[in-house]
């Protein structure tokens, strides 16, 4: 990582913009605060401009004034999120996001738009490819590697989407409505732990609304969480298109619209301040943060300039003169770590070199590698299973099966002959296609039937998955399914590749084929990658960083997903992912963090220790097979009997450890205190429990091979109690619950009248008849709980708390 510069320098660096933009007029510097086109910042005196690209699993650099997704410069184009989080493997991604920064660097641009961590929420969210995970702590971790990696040379990043950006169907308007915990430990975490832990440069707020505000606009969550809470001190721009209100976002710390929204809007921000509806120095904080993101570009592209031409002049748009032969084997590296080998009955995989193989699909010949939308890349080369196997293995026949393309034929005009005519064509049309797929299928179902082995390569097509539109169900095509089931027939030993960005429902055929691979979009070098796992090059070490469920409608969103009326409901609470399967017992096809490998591996311990910074767990994992291979040692934490609902399990740590045949290894895993506080919605910030916390680790949420049991302290925060808390609430206090309980218990009341009883606020009990309880009373007693009413009273307090503990312990 960079060194930190001294303090001075960094004063010296935050008073540089503060005072360029003190020099600027009203114009200039509202003019700051909306990009200058498409791609890049808007320039005033003393203040460059600075340009954008898409990514983040590659860099998506168009001319300025180009809006399109098609015609950007050739770049690598890496794995997708979505294959990265099934590494588990943050030194890997830290080292994309390098050779992603340094591509950058090369095409011009000082900002990668990425990465993207939303939550996966439901399998039907159309972007799921652009995202990590269903859970927080993966993809806030992956995340992190990314952001690292790339600013470590010396391009900015802009994390996003900021918030709750879950769905695709009415994006730009639909409120995502949740409780605070919900928003709190789900989907804020990720973000609040990338921003602390990798300080990306920008961040991207999202289209939607949450609880009714756009997030461009909400001053609690663009300011007072991000910056106040989590030490923010970058620049907050808008997703392209996504302002609302102008004046209301730039209140809010919403500094840059992004692109350029034109002289309009310099003149609404103009008229604004001169009329009092905004703050001078609010336009004048928001222009700051602009500057020095200019200047920091600025320096960024000085210290790299050898003088020499630009290389955009000389290679244009040639892709071979872009290729990075390091980057494309970085890429091919990245996805071999990212395949998941679901399923392998009988050890069919890894293949024999001499086997004689078919492989049946057309994906197997035109991969899909990344999804639709803002963040597709132009690749400098782009490699295909089919001519991978090939190459790996003397013996090797294909046949397509299933085209790929969108059907033929249309309805046309609708008067008369004509469309009587046009009727007929399209008749004629259908029946054609028809047979032609008959035909596809008849030829692969005649090359599987002597072969060794049947790969067969199956996978969503291009339109299913894109940026701006949700999917419909998570089914495969029934083209794909229904030749499946013939290839079955003649030949059993299949091995199933899947190709696509996020789950399929897989319960129709898992039961009927050996061998299972999930190999997601893997970027240019996929296809090789799909190779090296197929024939035991590479040992498979993905792991599974969203649970394959049996059905959509066993996923926790499906009764509110896409939501009605501009609002959706976020109705599962923090049971999201592997959570909700957990908590309500279900069975699933895959669970979170599942993935086979060539070789075994076993697990001894784990010991736990504790201290101030949380925990340390050491488990020793030894390789039992006969091969190396990779193991992700996942860690589950959960404090069981807790009166707060959470989970069964939490991911709270992860680590990747690579082992010779008998090697063993004590893996060490840190979890953080912070990660295991929950929100505390009536207190209102975040509150580690005391209690026996249970820690589980194995080879994922459902393969648990080794646990132990540890006491953690409570944080020792006592919770205030105010006239509006219940005399439940009273009882259950440290410092007056054991006298109010006992008070209670003394005036005889049966249990049924207590239960009743302890749901009554306190400031009620003054007129319950009978009660001999003042309101004077109430207050002395919530002076001695919250220790605000003067010595005396807080020496009482002290007082009862040792006759509780006295009590508790006795």
């Amino acid at each position: 990582m960079p060194k930190k510069p001294q303090a001075r320098t960094a004063v010296a660096a935050a008073a540089a913009p503060a005072a360029i933009v003190r020099k600027l007029t009203l114009e200039q510097k509202a003019r700051l605060l909306s990009g200058a086109s498409f791609w890049t910042t808007a320039e005033a005196p003393g203040v460059p401009s600075a340009f954008f690209a898409d990514g983040p699993h590659g860099v998506r650099r168009l001319a300025p004034d180009v809006g399109d997704i098609e015609g950007a410069v050739p770049a690598t184009c890496f794995p997708p999120a979505v294959a990265l989080g099934s590494t588990f493997d943050v030194g890997l991604v830290r080292r994309v996001g390098e050779a992603v920064a340094a591509e950058a660097k090369e095409r011009g641009i000082d900002v990668v738009l990425g990465p993207g961590i939303n939550i996966k929420r439901s399998p039907l969210c159309g972007r799921n490819f652009e995202y990590v995970s269903e859970d927080p702590l993966l993809a806030g971790e992956i995340g992190a590697a990314l952001v690292t990696g790339v600013q470590a040379g010396g391009v900015a990043t802009s994390l996003k989407h900021f918030a709750a950006n879950n769905q695709e169907t009415e994006r730009m308007r639909v409120s995502a409505d949740m409780d605070e915990r919900t928003l709190r430990e789900i989907y804020l975490r990720g973000f609040q732990r990338v921003v602390t832990k990798a300080r990306p440069a920008t961040l991207m707020s999202s289209y939607n609304r949450i609880n009714g505000t756009h997030t461009g606009e909400d001053r609690r969550i663009t300011t007072d969480i991000l910056r106040g809470e989590w030490g923010f001190e970058g620049l907050v721009m808008s997703d392209w298109g996504a302002v609302h209100d102008r004046v209301a976002g730039v209140r809010a710390g919403l500094d840059l619209e992004m692109p350029a929204a034109g002289e309009g809007r310099v003149k609404e921000l103009v008229a604004a301040v001169r009329s009092g509806v905004l703050d001078l120095d609010d336009v004048d904080r928001s222009a700051t943060r602009v500057v020095a993101l200019a200047l920091a570009a600025q320096a960024a592209r000085e210290e790299t300039a050898d003088g020499g031409p630009s290389p955009l002049a000389e290679r244009g748009h040639d892709p071979e003169a872009w290729h990075d032969a390091a980057h494309h084997a970085l890429a091919r590296e990245a996805a071999s770590r990212a395949v998941v080998l679901l399923k392998n009955d009988g050890g069919l995989l890894p293949i024999a070199p001499q086997t004689r193989v078919a492989v049946i699909g057309e994906l197997a010949r035109t991969p899909r590698y990344q999804g639709s939308g803002s963040s597709q890349i132009v690749p400098t080369r782009l490699d295909d299973a089919l001519t991978a196997i090939q190459d790996a293995a003397p013996e090797v026949v294909f046949a397509p099966g299933y085209g790929l393309g969108p059907a033929e034929g249309s309805a046309g005009s609708t008067s008369g002959a004509t469309r009587r005519g046009a009727v007929g064509r399209l008749w004629r049309r259908s029946a054609a296609a028809a047979d032609a797929a008959e035909a596809l299928a008849a030829d692969a179902v005649a090359v599987a039937r002597d072969a060794g082995v049947v790969l067969f390569f199956a996978g969503l097509p291009q339109s299913a998955e894109a940026e701006g539109r949700d999917r419909l169900d998570i089914e495969l095509p029934a083209a794909q399914l229904e030749l499946l089931d013939r290839v079955l027939e003649v030949n059993p030993r299949v091995v199933v590749v899947l190709s696509n960005g996020s789950v399929v429902r897989l319960s129709g055929f898992a039961d009927r084929v050996p061998a299972l691979v999930e190999g997601w979009l893997l970027g240019q070098a996929g296809g090789g990658a799909l190779a090296d796992v197929l024939y035991g090059r590479v040992n498979p070490s993905g792991r599974l960083a969203e649970t394959v469920p049996l059905r959509i409608e066993d996923t926790p969103a499906w009764t509110s997903f896409p939501g009605t009326g501009l609002r959706v409901t976020y109705g599962e609470g923090i049971y999201v992912g592997y959570r909700w399967y957990d908590a309500r017992d279900l069975d699933v096809q895959f669970p979170f963090g599942h993935g086979l490998s060539y070789t075994t591996f076993g697990y001894s311990g784990p010991g736990v220790s504790t201290d101030d910074a949380g925990l340390t767990v050491r488990v020793t994992v030894t390789n039992t097979g006969g091969v190396a291979g990779r193991e992700v040692v996942q860690c589950y934490v959960s404090l069981p009997g807790s009166p707060v609902p959470r989970a069964p399990r939490s991911l709270a740590a992860f680590a990747v450890v690579d082992l010779a045949p008998g090697e063993s290894r004590e893996v060490e895993l840190s979890v953080a205190r912070d990660d295991l506080a929950y929100w505390d919605v009536q207190a209102d910030r975040w509150r580690v429990e005391g209690g026996t916390y249970r820690v589980e680790v194995g080879a994922s949420s459902r393969d648990l091979r080794a646990t132990a049991d540890v006491e953690v302290p409570s944080d020792g925060v006592v919770p205030s109690l105010t006239a509006a808390s219940s005399l439940g609430e009273a009882m259950a206090h440290p410092v007056i619950g054991p006298t109010v309980t006992g008070m209670l218990q003394g005036a005889g009341l049966s249990d049924d009248v207590m239960i009743m009883t302890s749901a009554m606020p306190l400031d009620r009990l003054p007129y319950q008849p009978g009660s001999g309880v003042t309101h004077k009373q109430v207050r002395q007693l919530l002076d001695v709980a919250n220790g605000t009413g003067g010595v005396v009273t807080r020496a009482t307090g002290r007082l009862l708390t040792l006759v509780g503990r006295f009590r508790r312990h006795r």
